[in-house]
């Protein structure tokens, strides 16, 4: 993976609505999003406890009760684990809890695949967990990652992939701008529709 730009030291807190670092927005750029979801990355830390399998160690290191879903998923784990190896400055790029402002219930997880490559690209990455789907969490995941990336002057165009069977993600997908670019074949997931959205203010 090419290496993207350094990013400009910045003090990371948690991701409430845009706000993932005390960083000004690029100009005319506003906040809208609520706050009703908070996102916060795993860290090296966070992942290496899920590979293991240590669930309250990961929820102990995170400060959220990390549901039992998440250990289904230890090959993603231990991929990001490798990635951050060799990759650091993507840790605060990838890997994200997702849970409600209010009362910390993890409701998914999302994130990027890595930090912009060279040319600003990021690829997003979001779940919602069985038990709290068709609440509307999907679109606000996806509404909050997309602001975020518009705000972020690193990024310049958003990706979204998405299988062509899965019509819940299509449909979410299809109310923002995002434009079919085209397909590729994922080892993982076989077959995947590629949308991209050009971000750049």
């Amino acid at each position: 993976m090419p290496p993207g730009p350094r990013m400009p030291q910045r003090s990371a807190v948690v991701v409430t609505g845009l706000d993932y670092w005390r960083r000004p927005a690029r100009q005319g750029a506003q906040h809208r999003m609520s706050d009703a979801l908070t996102f916060v990355p795993l860290k090296a830390a966070g992942l290496h406890a899920l590979t293991a399998g240590n669930l309250a160690e990961a929820s102990r290191i995170t400060g959220f009760d990390l549901p039992e879903e998440y250990l289904e998923h230890a090959w993603l784990w231990e991929m990001r684990s490798l990635q951050l190896e060799d990759e650091p400055a993507d840790e605060e790029w990838v890997a994200w809890i997702v849970a409600r402002a209010d009362d910390r219930t993890v409701i998914g997880r999302s994130g990027f695949h890595a930090r912009p490559n060279e040319v600003g690209m990021v690829e997003l990455s979001y779940t919602v967990l069985p038990q709290y789907r068709r609440r509307g969490y999907a679109g606000q995941i996806l509404r909050q990652l997309v602001s975020f990336a518009r705000e972020h002057p690193a990024v310049r165009i958003l990706r979204a992939t998405v299988s062509p069977d899965n019509a819940a993600s299509l449909a979410t997908l299809s109310k923002f701008p995002f434009v079919h670019v085209g397909d590729q074949m994922d080892e993982i997931d076989g077959l995947e529709l590629v949308f991209e959205l050009e971000v750049e203010s």
